[in-house]
């Protein structure tokens, strides 16, 4: 119920819904002991399937080069080339999730990275746990279990990251922040606005600075029915939206 009147409210006052948010988002949000709250971007099935070719192209290379010297060293080299199989197979991903990168040349090369649930770096006990699994996400044929997995869900995880509690994230990148709402002059509504829907816009012009300009965009695309300014669109819309959110903290 409270839940149900949380989504309400927020219909009535014109802004962003939390589901339409993670939507937009595709973001998990996590909360560190200290109580700060940051987001963390969850990489999908099309570019860790990508990351995955990168780094099988890498051990297959490894391996090519390795069968031509065993060919040389004979039975030595054979059985050389059957522990290196094996070391490749299930420690070449655990080395890198646990250098300072926290991903494989694959991952890194798209801008990936494992990391626990909190956001903490992998720990050698997850980053075993979810390479080992990788035999269960592979059934019945072709990583089956591991795409049907992370097709259901919003976090993207495979059968691996739920066991170990860990996420496959993108990296931070510097993104163009939008504009600073003291860059923007007051715009009069062209409505009377409810105390509730000032208090709205006034929310979302102190997240201003934070937020991507494309996802201010979006958030002031919405909000526009409350600013009375629904019949502009993209940048402008967001300086008239903000415009009257200058306006209700009384500048003029």
């Amino acid at each position: 119920m409270p839940a149900r009147q949380d989504r309400q409210r927020h219909r009535r006052e014109g802004l962003s819904r939390p589901a339409e948010d993670a939507v937009l988002d595709n973001a998990v949000s996590t909360e560190t002991p200290e109580g700060i709250v940051f987001e963390l971007r969850p990489a999908g099935l099309a570019v860790r399937y990508c990351a995955f070719m990168l780094d099988w192209l890498i051990r297959l290379v490894i391996m090519a080069v390795a069968a031509a010297v065993a060919g040389i060293l004979g039975g030595i080299g054979v059985a050389f080339w059957l522990v290196l199989l094996f070391v490749l197979e299930w420690f070449y991903p655990v080395f890198f999730e646990l250098s300072a990168s926290s991903a494989s040349p694959g991952k890194r090369a798209l801008g990936l990275r494992v990391v626990m649930d909190d956001g903490l770096p992998v720990t050698a006990a997850a980053s075993m746990t979810r390479n080992v699994l990788r035999v269960a996400d592979f059934l019945p044929f072709g990583f089956a279990f591991a795409i049907v997995c992370m097709l259901l869900r919003a976090d993207c995880k495979r059968l691996g990251d739920l066991a170990a509690a860990t996420l496959v994230v993108h990296e931070g990148r510097t993104e163009r922040r939008a504009a600073a709402i003291d860059d923007v002059a007051p715009v009069v509504p062209e409505r009377h606005l409810a105390l509730r829907e000032q208090a709205a816009l006034i929310a979302l012009a102190a997240r201003a600075s934070t937020l991507t300009a494309a996802r201010l965009d979006e958030l002031a695309g919405l909000a526009a029915p409350v600013a009375g300014h629904a019949r502009y669109e993209g940048p402008a819309l967001t300086r008239r939206v903000l415009g009257v959110a200058q306006w209700a903290l009384g500048r003029r």
